[in-house]
């Protein structure tokens, strides 16, 4: 109940929509009992049952009021005066003609509800997903290196579209089909109250069977979320990797391994389907074996004149009966489909309640340009209590650069990432003119810092959007001369469409010069005074790694930066290199100094230069 109530409260916004469409919806449920109430006039003029003389009270047109006897006497009384002058036939025209109006009228109110629940439906939809967006794209960079992927889209796609299609779809049911239930049994209690409290006593057997049917469903829903999951995961993979997948013969391996997720689908599927589609023939069942019960029982009593019910209107009571079955399996249904939305919510709120490390204070300084230096002040970082970083300390001066080296896994990357947050450290602290990150606005403290790195990282849209990601109001201008800094310029111009060029998923349609050159454009538009380089060109060709180098000196112009460096030879002009190894400093300082130290750096250097 508390998972559907949270699914509840994205409605709120909405309230303002709730009143019309409970008139509605009564209005509706009104109209729609009301054509089955006239079929007992109808049945009276049918079966020859019209009899003026024991109807003179209804002669006299009633004084207006709001009340059931002020209708039921107004029908009543022009119901006599057509009988009186266009006999039976006029009579039986009559009753028609109001029943085609009232189910007009309730249709109209249905069709008026249904259109006003279902824009509540889309916003809440919206408002779910777009808060499960927010709060993954604020999770800190760890949160994804433990979540798959798949899984993630997988929670942001079909599992908000398994909520849309089983408990926003029963917002109607729950509030409607009740009170259509309570509404026509007022009527079934004011025709006959005995056949009604025997009616009452039969039906929640019914209930108690298709409840015992949907309480087991949840748990098969959420293996299916689940596994559903794993396949997306299992596709991104490869669709992502088909390039190795190809070269190293694994079509096989892959496609053995979609098998097994894909079974595993279908058959918690199958067992879903089965306790599913049982409630619906079980509540058919149940129903006419009511009814039949309802049959035999009243009509006993209709013949043997022991009820105040006459023939005509003990039809009408069992047709009436019988729409309170509909609403009644509309439930049955609904509770059934709501399992499957609650194992979707439950793996929702999951990721919207996981807290991010990385967290801004309640009262952050906001910061709009850098002024003297960045100080990495005795820092250790950690992933389950294991230690990546020990005691680093170094201050990088405004327009100077480090350069950070040494052996894969050290831990380069990782101090890299700390300086715009993306993780927090475990000890010691990174501070920023001489205050701590963690003390700055987030958003404030990124603007100040350009990043470029090993992997490209472009989006399926225009060469210009891709370059002036995340600013507004950039002109075509500027984005030319950032790229022509980037040396990108010259094959952007030669690209189909130039600047509106799309380029494909992740920059597929372009090299990895033309890629990387692109980044290095989107940091040189940002025009920031601090620089993050990692490795940038060490997945070029010799060619790509010119120009990209070109475009990098460019861009470090002036500019305070930290560089990662694969090849020794790009930051030799470094004012200071640190020589990271097991999440420690080994060695620091120029080049030159590092050399003559016959250290680590010079037998890396050596090993470059063979």
């Amino acid at each position: 109940m508390k998972t559907y109530l949270r699914i509840l409260a994205y409605a709120r916004p909405f309230k303002r929509h709730f009143p019309i469409y409970i008139i509605y919806a009564l209005l509706a449920i009104i109209f729609g009992l009301l054509n089955f109430t006239l079929l007992k006039p109808l049945f009276d003029v049918i079966f020859e049952q019209v009899d003026p003389a024991t109807l003179d009270q209804y002669l006299e047109k009633p004084e207006f009021s709001l009340t059931i006897e002020y209708f039921t006497h107004l029908f009543n009384h022009y119901f006599i005066k057509v009988a009186e002058e266009f006999g039976k036939f006029g009579t039986l025209v009559y009753v028609c003609i109001i029943i085609v109006i009232s189910v007009f009228l309730a249709n109209l109110f249905t069709y008026l509800s249904g259109v006003i629940l279902a824009k509540v439906r889309a916003n809440v939809i919206k408002g779910m997903r777009m808060h499960i967006f927010d709060q993954v794209s604020r999770m800190h960079m760890g949160y994804f290196s433990h979540e798959r992927k798949g899984d993630l889209m997988s929670k942001m796609t079909n599992d908000v579209q398994e909520v849309e299609n089983s408990i926003v779809q029963s917002l109607r049911v729950v509030f409607r089909e009740p009170v259509t239930i309570i509404i026509y049994f007022g009527a079934l209690f004011f025709m006959s109250v005995k056949l009604t409290l025997f009616t009452i006593l039969i039906i929640p057997i019914s209930g108690a069977i298709i409840g015992g049917i949907t309480k087991r469903l949840k748990k098969k829903a959420v293996e299916s979320q689940e596994s559903l999951g794993r396949i997306v995961n299992i596709l991104d993979e490869t669709i992502g990797g088909m390039r190795v997948v190809k070269a190293f013969g694994a079509r096989g391996y892959v496609y053995s391994k979609f098998d097994r997720e894909t079974d595993r689908y279908s058959q918690v599927n199958i067992s879903m389907s089965r306790r599913n589609e049982l409630a619906s023939p079980i509540s058919q069942f149940l129903g006419v074996s009511v009814v039949a019960g309802i049959l035999l029982y009243g009509g006993s009593l209709v013949l043997s004149n022991k009820s105040n019910l006459t023939a005509s209107e003990f039809l009408a009571y069992i047709i009436i009966f019988t729409q309170v079955l509909n609403p009644a399996k509309e439930i049955s249904r609904a509770m059934s489909n709501i399992q499957r939305g609650l194992a979707s919510a439950d793996r929702i709120f999951k990721v919207i309640d996981t807290q991010p490390e990385v967290k801004e204070v309640e009262s952050p300084t906001r910061i709009s340009g850098f002024k003297d230096s960045v100080r990495f002040n005795k820092v250790d970082f950690g992933y389950d209590q294991h230690l990546v970083l020990k005691q680093i300390d170094f201050t990088l001066n405004k327009g100077k650069t480090i350069a950070l080296v040494g052996p894969s896994g050290g831990g380069k990357s990782t101090i890299a990432d700390l300086l715009p947050r993306f993780y927090d450290p475990t000890g010691g602290k990174v501070e920023l003119d001489g205050l701590d990150i963690r003390d700055y606005k987030v958003g404030d403290l990124r603007k100040l810092i350009g990043i470029v790195t090993q992997e490209s990282i472009l989006f399926n849209d225009s060469v210009f959007n891709n370059i002036a990601f995340g600013l507004s109001d950039v002109s075509e201008e500027q984005v030319v001369e950032a790229a022509k800094i980037a040396n990108a310029h010259e094959f952007i111009v030669q690209l189909e469409k130039g600047y509106q060029t799309n380029i494909g998923e992740r920059g597929s349609k372009l090299s990895g010069g033309q890629r990387q050159r692109l980044s290095i454009a989107r940091a040189v538009l940002k025009n920031p005074p601090i620089l993050v380089l990692d490795e940038a060109t060490s997945a070029l060709d010799s060619e790509s790694e010119r120009l990209v180098q070109e475009a990098l000196t460019h861009l470090m112009s002036n500019r305070t930066t930290l560089v990662i460096a694969h090849r020794l030879s790009t930051i030799q002009h470094a004012d200071e290199i640190l020589v990271i190894q097991n999440g420690k400093i080994a060695e620091r300082g120029t080049h030159k100094a590092l050399i003559q130290q016959e250290g680590l750096y010079k037998k890396l250097s050596s090993m470059q230069s063979v």
